[in-house]
This record gives structure tokens, sequence and C-alpha cells, in this order.
């Protein structure tokens, strides 16, 4: 909003106060040149008897001026100085008389700019240096005044907009194809044994490196497997993932990995492959694609074994923590949501998260129809069962809280006294 205004009428510093708190939002058009302007300031601190005011109503006064005449505030100091000095304000700079004449225009411009393509930019003299040789030895007199430029000076006119017009070439970013893993969701057509991966690193300190935490949750069931290694490499990292597949009560159709290398390398491809396994990865501008596994990273991983930094030396311990109280507790103990798809009337299709449709994963898992071919050979639905009702839900919490307490009290105890 841009409006003119007519500001006779505000003869206090009460009232200047009040018009800025009202009109914070309004935007006001510089009044004229500075001719204009000059004169307005001086009626302003006439009218307001701006020597006799105290200091926070010169405040007022200046933020008044500098909201309509568009002026700084260090220019209305001074300004304001003249005034008080008992000086007229007008204008004291002015264009200079004489201008510097351009020797070097914009031909000799292009003739650089193509010297240094064809030469490929070489150095300030050597440049100068050619340019003296293009006129002197082959009389090119398109370097007739080129010749005679200082090699300070040149490298002005590398910097002026006519040769970087010339000079400046754009080229696209090369995208490189990794052939591992085919860029696409999962499509699991409710099927258990499509697992997402990722990993979860536990934390810096003094520069070392914690240990790492790979979470597999299944697709549909939310099957969750978390183990632990030392670091993200291929002595380490290979072992960790062959057990973690083994610990799905249900073959492994698929597997999905965000674009991290310690995932998408040819070490894990072949593994893979060994196993008839569908190997994935997220696509760009996806984020969806691996969510499923960010998600339980801060709902299970991190809520359970924390932000703070772990050694990597523990990474035995803490995976057997992992194997033997959290991986139990949360498939056969701990309630997850589960989406259903309802379609409405304008055909968009919605997911709704109802209470009555939350179960754990292993009650999912014997929910899906004809769920018993899924299982591994020589694993049934009984043998799952005994296992699941062997602890209550709150006795499975009890042993995993304990487990974990003494977990960290092991770690602590350990590192002070390696400390």
């Amino acid at each position: 909003m841009v409006i003119d205004m007519n500001d006779t009428q505000l003869a206090t510093v009460a009232q200047l106060r009040a018009f800025l708190n009202g009109t914070l939002a309004v935007e006001f058009r510089p009044l004229g040149d500075d001719g204009g302007r000059y004169g307005f300031i001086a009626e302003v601190l006439k009218r307001l008897r701006y020597p006799r005011l105290g200091r926070p109503d010169k405040g007022v006064v200046l933020r008044y001026l500098e909201r309509t005449t568009g002026y700084s505030r260090q220019q209305l100091t001074r300004l304001v100085a003249r005034v008080l000095d008992g000086q007229k304000l007008a204008k004291r700079y002015r264009a200079p008389a004489h201008r510097f004449v351009r020797k070097f225009d914009e031909r000799d411009v292009a003739v650089l700019a193509q010297t240094d393509a064809l030469h490929g930019n070489l150095s300030g003299p050597a440049t100068v240096c050619l340019m003296r040789r293009a006129l002197e030895l082959f009389g090119d007199t398109r370097y007739q005044r080129l010749a005679t430029i200082s090699v300070a000076h040149l490298y002005n006119l590398r910097q002026l907009a006519g040769y970087q017009d010339r000079r400046r070439h754009w080229t696209k970013t090369k995208a490189y194809k990794v052939p591992i893993a085919e860029r696409r969701a999962p499509a699991p057509g409710d099927r258990p044994g499509f697992i997402r991966i990722d990993s979860v690193h536990q934390g810096d300190l003094d520069g070392l490196k914690g240990l790492y935490h790979i979470n597999a949750v299944d697709c549909v069931t939310q099957f969750e497997v978390v183990a632990t290694c030392e670091q993200l490499s291929e002595a380490y990292l290979l072992p960790v993932i062959r057990a973690l597949l083994e610990s799905f009560p249900f073959k492994i159709l698929g597997f999905h990995a965000d674009c991290g290398s310690e995932y998408i390398n040819y070490k894990v491809a072949e593994m893979l492959d060994k196993l008839r396994v569908e190997f994935t990865k997220s696509r760009p501008r996806h984020c969806n694609d691996n969510a499923l596994a960010e998600t339980k990273n801060g709902a299970v991983v991190r809520k359970h074994l924390g932000y703070s930094h772990i050694p990597q030396r523990f990474a035995a311990q803490v995976n057997a923590f992992c194997r033997d109280f959290l991986n139990p507790y949360v498939n056969f103990h701990r309630p997850c949501f589960f989406a259903t798809s309802v379609t409405d009337d304008k055909g968009k299709t919605r997911k709704r998260y109802r209470f009555q449709d939350m179960m754990t994963p292993y009650q999912k898992l014997k929910c899906l129809p004809e769920a018993a071919r899924y299982l591994k050979p020589g694993l049934t639905f009984q043998h799952l069962d005994r296992y699941a009702l062997t602890v209550t839900d709150n006795e499975a919490a009890s042993r995993l809280n304990s487990a974990r307490t003494k977990l960290f009290q092991s770690i602590n105890r350990r590192s002070k006294q390696a400390a």
C-alpha cells in the first residue's frame, strides 16, 4: 500500500508516536527529489521544536522522518545536525566535470576474450606477450591498443560483463548411473518379505565414531529386526545383514534401501542375487520410498537406545541386547497402527489409521491370507505362538527395561575404566 499524506496536523511528539504505531504496514512514497525532502525535514524540525525535545522524543522524530523520507538513520542524523548548525539543506555533491577517457573499448574486450579462448586463459604476462607478438611479428592491427596494456589492467578487462558474457559456459551436471539395484518403490502386493532397511549412527565423541544400528522393517507386517555392527564396511556389515535376513520368520523377497553406499555396492548386490532377493533403491524426490524405516528409526531405535555416543567396541554386546530383548518385544508385544485405504465419493483414496486395526506385527502376519505359505521351511505358527505367549506384554517390557539398564551401566562403567 502506497499513500501520499499531509502531516501538518501532527504537531506533537505524542501524535507522531501514535501515528508510527498505527502505520507499521504502510509504505510511504518518498517526497519527490532531494530538494523536496530537505525542505520537509527542515519544516518538521521547526514545527516540533526539535532542539527543545528530550532524547527519547528526538528518537521518535527521527523514526518518523526515516519512515516518510526514505533516508537512512545515519543520513538523517547528518542532515539534522546541519539544520541545527543553521545551515540550509542543499545538495553538496555534483557530477564530476571531467571524466576519464576509456582507452579500451568493447572491440578490445572481444579480441581479448577470443585470444583467451584460443590459448586457454594463460597468465596475464603470457597473454600480454602474445598480443604484442601478434602486433609486432604478425602485423595484426586488432591488437594495436591491447599491445600497450599493463598486466594489472588486463585482469580488470577480464572482469567486465562483456568479457564474462563471451567466456562464460554453462554445462549441465552429468548424471552418473550406478548399475546396482532398481530405482523404484517396493511393490509387496500384501505379501510379507519386502523389507526396507536403513542405518542409524550412534553418535560421535571427540572425533571417534560410534557404532551403527541396522534397522530392517517389513513393508506389510511391520515386522522389525534391529542389528548392530562396529562400522559400515564390508567386513562388518555383510555378516550382520546375513544374520538379519535370517532372523525374519518369513522368506525375504525384496530388499529396499536408500542410496547409501553401505548398501548400494556390488558385494551386497551379489549376496542378494544368490538369495534370489529383489533389490530396489529409493528414487529422487520421493521421500516416502523409505519412510517406514525412517519412522521406525525414531520410534524404536532412538527411543530404546537413545542418541548418546556408544563406542564401537560394544557392538557385540548391543547386538545381543537387540536380538534377545528388543526384537522379540517389538514384534510380539508392541502394537502398531496399520493403514486402511478408504476411497471417497470423488475417487480419492486416503489412508485411515483405525484403533480396531491396531495389532502386533506377529498378529498382522497371522491375519494375512494363506499366511503359512510365507513362513520359512520348518517353521510353523504353532512354534511362533508358543514363543509369543511365553511371557506377557508387561513381562516382556519389564525384561527389556532391565536388560537395557544393565547394558548402559556396563557401557558406562567400562568406558570410565578405559578412560
